[in-house]
């Protein structure tokens, strides 16, 4: 059974355990000298150049793990010395060039930095301007654009390189999407947990605390049934698992009123989105939709019901991370951990989710459940709109930064028929989320099928019956 895409997320999974069972034994004041000699035992490098190197990067990540630099609130961080210095080649000729007669590449080059030299092609550094035409024009794909992983993964163009080669994040341009952490094949980026925050509220015997978790998770733990995933969560100490697409449900008819009364209307869901937008088109701000987050929806309606609620978000979202210390968010959501730190608390709790019994989820609809794929907001808000009778309703589900921005300009130039746009940071939807646990095709069959599973299709009937259920307890 591989519960991992990449070595990446297993060693995270492995530094994670081991501080998960340092907190649990009281042994927090040795991690840093005793981890590391479990996680690179040596003597020989199995990583990096050598034991040493090994071993300092784990200690970097311990320290992300226990909440990393307190003055630095920005979520996504790079470990410097974990960035190999990967090579930044730009648009280049390689030995594949056949010295062929055509000679598109030369003749499609805006600034005539292609000349031919011994019947093979080279490239003026000093005049190319990295447009990548002479790369789509090579019959041969023998002209290259080399990109490092986290720069090409990096839709508002955050992250660039230091004098020393380095990997840096420009926190003003950072949207704390995440990608560059799944996208880095060495591990230099890296979020930060709050792992350790979670499992003192868990600890906290005067709290009830409510695990609030991302349509997304069906799927990502493909061992098991979500049934028992979500049995295996409360076996973790939490009173009540309650899924965020109750939240979703709560917003959509909110989203539908206020595109009704605006006319134009970007949803609200992603918070790498809206912090995209507020930063690169801030004049595009007011049509953002006013209404909350599913995940602070749901934080919103727990804590309606119970004071001594503490809300702890489970996804795989990076910006969560972000979004719930904003200050109008943290009343409301306490803590939000991963999909990985999840699976990481399973395993070093020994809690064996195949011998759980089922717990099964009904607080959601149809609608609420597929908000964590792209078109999933659109399909429920034009479901609202068109029930009133309006027919003029004009959607597009912006899949990924990249169409987020070409998206945006559009709309910039205000002659655009289209009147709904759904942003979405990550390719695919949240289910896409970094800090997942898979990114196949075969997370969106999970979601359309968790969605089908549903046990109506009216938002406004599943926030009820939710409300009705907590009035019980």
């Amino acid at each position: 059974m591989r519960k991992f895409e990449t070595d990446v997320q297993k060693l995270k999974y492995d530094i994670l355990v081991q501080v998960i069972r340092a907190f649990d034994q009281n042994k927090l004041a040795t991690i840093y000298h005793d981890i590391p000699k479990i996680v690179s035992p040596g003597p020989a490098p199995t990583m990096r150049c050598c034991i040493f190197k090994e071993r300092a990067i784990v200690q970097e990540r311990i320290n992300l793990i226990m909440g990393g630099d307190k003055q630095k609130n920005h979520v996504i961080q790079m470990i410097d010395i974990a960035c190999d210095e990967c090579p930044v080649g730009g648009i280049y000729v390689t030995p594949s060039c056949r010295g062929c007669l055509s000679h598109h590449c030369r003749d499609v080059c805006p600034k005539d930095a292609i000349t031919i030299v011994e019947r093979k092609a080279l490239i003026d550094k000093t005049k190319c301007i990295e447009c990548g035409l002479c790369v789509k024009a090579c019959p041969y794909h023998a002209i290259v654009n080399q990109v490092r992983p986290c720069v090409e993964s990096c839709g508002p163009k955050a992250i660039s390189m230091t004098n020393l080669r380095k990997a840096t994040i420009d926190d003003e341009k950072c949207i704390a999407c995440g990608s560059c952490v799944y996208r880095c094949p060495f591990g230099a980026c890296v979020d930060r947990s709050f792992i350790i925050d979670a499992m003192k509220m868990l600890n906290d015997k005067q709290a009830n605390v409510y695990a609030i978790v991302a349509p997304s998770i069906v799927g990502q733990f493909d061992y098991v049934d979500v049934e028992q995933l979500i049995t295996g969560i409360k076996q973790l100490g939490f009173k009540r698992v309650v899924e965020v697409a109750l939240g979703a449900d709560s917003i959509l008819q909110a989203e539908a009123d206020e595109w009704l009364k605006k006319g134009i209307l970007t949803s609200s869901c992603c918070p790498s989105f809206k912090f995209f937008v507020r930063k690169n088109f801030p004049t595009l701000s007011k049509y953002i939709s006013e209404s909350d987050s599913p995940m602070l929806a749901t934080g919103k309606l727990i804590k309606a019901k119970d004071q001594q609620a503490k809300v702890i978000f489970i996804g795989p979202c990076a910006s969560k991370k972000t979004e719930f210390q904003l200050p109008s968010v943290k009343p409301y959501i306490d803590c939000v951990i991963s999909f990985e730190e999840l699976q990481a608390l399973f395993d070093a709790r020994e809690i064996h989710l195949h011998d759980a019994p089922p717990t099964i989820l009904s607080d959601a609809s149809f609608y609420g459940r597929i908000f964590a794929k792209s078109g999933g907001i659109l399909a429920g808000v034009k479901n609202l709109v068109e029930k009133t009778g309006n027919q003029n309703f004009r959607g597009v589900a912006m899949n990924g930064i990249k169409e987020c921005d070409k998206w945006m300009k559009a709309l910039m130039t205000n002659k655009l028929v289209q009147n709904f746009f759904e942003g979405m940071a990550c390719k695919g939807g949240c289910l896409n989320g970094p800090l997942g646990l898979r990114h196949n095709e075969q997370t969106l069959i999970n979601i359309d099928a968790f969605g089908e599973r549903a046990k109506c299709d009216n938002p406004n009937v599943s926030v009820d019956r939710f409300n009705e259920s907590m009035s019980k307890k």
